[in-house]
């Protein structure tokens, strides 16, 4: 049952629109924690290319799901929404306000709209299949994963070949198709949700982007992206930031071109990021510099 004195006030939208401060500005306001809805600033070893809050804004606000794994460590989508609504479980027993905010859109969904619960894949499962990658490239796995799983080879984009894989993970595991497990039905959850969306036109947010890509080479990503380049082949590392640093190092790229790419592949994320929430109704959109509208309609859906 839903206790409406319990919200989740969950601040979305593409990289570099303006989360963080403003999160910060509307955790404080509420005083509430700040739970972390991007999937790498999980990882300690990330800071800079992640965007993480800094040492000044994490002493600010309480914030939880940052900076709590090593690179090595395994994580999904599943996992988030476990610990989330654990996490919440605790939180909202005195602060009945909690606010969330980042862009990983399947992270957020784990939690508003929960998560088919799929099997966890064995490490020595997904370290052959991503050898075979490596060796082989994505062909052949598509071509299993038509066979094994023909319903789900139709819808999963076949250009992503994360996805690719972990469908056929799923299929070697188990013995069934990963579409088998995939059941598409909402979980209710027992707090109100608010979802708040932050847009910008879109020449505005590429100025911010390419900005901020400057402002994290400015800080020691390169630095950054040299310490964990022997552990670059790992999942946690096929991040926009990172991966074209590596073929700088790898040779490949002169420096100024991989961060061109950089900025390219982020404004591509965006708005990637951006269709995927745009589908979402339950999201109410605004200009983050509308801060004082954002609290009003905050306000109003905690005490319609």
């Amino acid at each position: 049952m839903r206790n409406d004195s319990n919200s989740l006030i969950i601040l979305s939208g593409p990289t570099g629109v303006g989360k963080t401060e403003l999160s910060l500005r509307i955790a404080e306001h509420f005083h509430s924690p700040i739970i972390s809805s991007d999937s790498r600033q999980l990882y300690k070893d990330l800071p800079i290319g992640t965007a993480t809050p800094t040492p000044e804004q994490l002493k600010r606000v309480r914030h939880y799901m940052v900076g709590t794994l090593r690179l090595t460590d395994y994580y999904s989508a599943s996992r988030f929404e476990e610990e989330v609504m654990a996490l919440l479980h605790t939180l909202h027993a005195t602060t009945p306000q909690v606010v969330m905010t980042g862009g990983s859109m399947m992270y957020i969904d784990a939690v508003t709209k929960g998560i088919d619960e799929i099997p966890t894949v064995t490490p020595d499962i997904r370290n052959a299949l991503y050898k075979q990658f490596e060796e082989e490239g994505l062909p052949p796995i598509l071509e299993e994963l038509k066979r094994t799983d023909p319903v789900h080879y139709e819808e999963v984009d076949r250009m992503n070949y994360k996805r690719v894989i972990h469908a056929v993970e799923i299929c070697r595991m188990t013995g069934k198709p990963y579409s088998s497990f995939r059941t598409h039905s909402r979980k209710e959850r027992p707090f109100r949700i608010i979802q708040v969306g932050l847009t910008r036109e879109w020449e505005e947010l590429c100025h911010r982007i390419n900005l901020r890509v400057d402002r994290m080479m400015a800080d020691g990503l390169l630095e950054e992206a040299r310490k964990v380049y022997p552990f670059h082949h790992l999942n946690a590392l096929n991040t926009v930031g990172y991966k074209e640093l590596f073929r700088y190092f790898d040779g490949n790229w002169s420096l100024d071109f991989a961060i061109e790419k950089i900025k390219r592949n982020t404004r591509v994320y965006a708005r990637k990021q951006m269709t995927w929430f745009k589908r979402d109704p339950e999201i109410t959109w605004f200009h983050p510099e509308q801060e004082q509208e954002i609290l009003t309609h905050i306000q109003n859906q905690l005490f319609p």
